[in-house]
């Protein structure tokens, strides 16, 4: 057996009588007798956030492949064929969240045929409770970035491009300049990496103390029922300014319109292309090892823990982190400041020894 992407595992869509909207390559068919038209196929793509779907097509080529290495048909998934695969995960090493997903994207893909979801058999339930038990650990978190090591980090953003041609000046690095305000924005609005790579020029309006951010999307409002707000404060030092870094990056790179981070070519000019989430991941590992520090257990979502920790060691209160944040859970904050929040208020710390 092939190992197979998850479109091709789905059912067939036939194309539509009449539509002026091109078919999506991802499209789906639910009904085995009832074809999507091209327009129905859009909204069934838009049910699960493109994150998720990329994640549910490299586990399910992952898993077609363990089955076919085995001879078992990966649709339908037999119990024994998912405890197998689960068991086999567990002895490698994969954690538990990773055996989540992949569990998540077995039972989406049996779902979209109509077949019984596999993951609820009781056996599959024992073993899972079983791994969960034995394996089970807190998950890694990235380790935060904020002052003073973010300063440092936005300091070493190279402000000139020096070219190697002869006779050609030094201009602004407009890299460089990408790369400050995406340090300061994404710190001070505590923003997700997936938030801004979605952030257009239109998301944003100018307001006396700064600017305001509107969010349409976001992990924990995908539907856009609601619009999340963030704002994003004038600092005193411009140098530190997320305000001030933000429309320097905007006004050298031409950005009047569309996303507003955008990749830029070796000839220092910014194409029209937002940045990928995974690539802001990687700029700012790369703006951490400029800095000379180590940048392992550095990743995007530093700025945004950063946030919550420093924001919480200067007294904030966990609500005004969360207007920010925009976590629905107070508790989930909690997650970020651990290890600060254990040296307050703790007797270990009053025993004179």
């Amino acid at each position: 057996m092939n190992e197979q992407p998850l479109r091709d595992s789905l059912p067939p869509r036939r194309p539509a009588r009449s539509s002026t909207v091109a078919a999506d390559t991802d499209a789906v068919q639910l009904l085995e007798d009832v074809p999507l038209t091209d327009v129905e196929a859009g909204y069934v793509d838009a049910a699960r956030a493109a994150n998720t779907m990329r994640g549910y097509r490299s586990d399910w080529r992952e898993f077609t492949a363990w089955c076919a290495g085995r001879g078992v048909p990966p649709l339908p998934a037999a119990p024994a064929t998912v405890t197998g695969y689960l068991t086999d995960l567990a002895h490698a090493g994969a954690k538990v969240g990773t055996m989540s997903r992949r569990l998540s994207a077995l039972k989406f893909v049996h779902q979209l045929r109509n077949l019984p979801d596999p993951t609820r058999n009781a056996r599959v339930v024992a073993v899972w409770e079983g791994i969960r038990r034995t394996h089970g650990a807190p998950p890694e978190q990235s380790a935060p970035l904020m002052p003073p090591e973010l300063f440092d980090v936005v300091e070493a953003c190279p402000p000139t491009k020096v070219w190697k041609t002869k006779g050609r000046v030094a201009e602004p690095d407009l890299a460089g300049a990408r790369d400050r305000a995406l340090l300061l924005v994404g710190f001070v609005a505590a923003l997700r990496r997936s938030e801004l790579a979605a952030l257009r020029v239109e998301d944003i309006e100018e307001h006396a103390n700064g600017l305001v951010l509107t969010l349409p999307r976001s992990k924990t409002n995908q539907t856009g029922e609601s619009t999340e707000l963030v704002v994003l404060p004038r600092a005193s030092n411009p140098d530190r300014c997320p305000v001030t870094a933000l429309q320097r990056w905007m006004s050298l790179a031409g950005v009047v319109e569309g996303p507003v981070f955008r990749g830029v070519g070796k000839n220092n000019r910014a194409t029209d292309k937002a940045l990928h989430p995974e690539s802001i991941n990687t700029l700012v590992q790369a703006a951490i090892t400029r800095a000379g520090m180590d940048a392992n257990t550095y990743s995007a979502h530093s700025l945004r823990a950063g946030f919550v920790t420093y924001a919480h060691l200067r007294g904030a209160s966990d609500r005004a982190i969360a207007h920010q944040t925009r976590h629905r859970s107070l508790a989930t904050l909690g997650t970020y400041v651990r290890v600060q929040q254990a040296w307050t208020d703790n007797a270990a710390t009053l025993l004179g020894l």
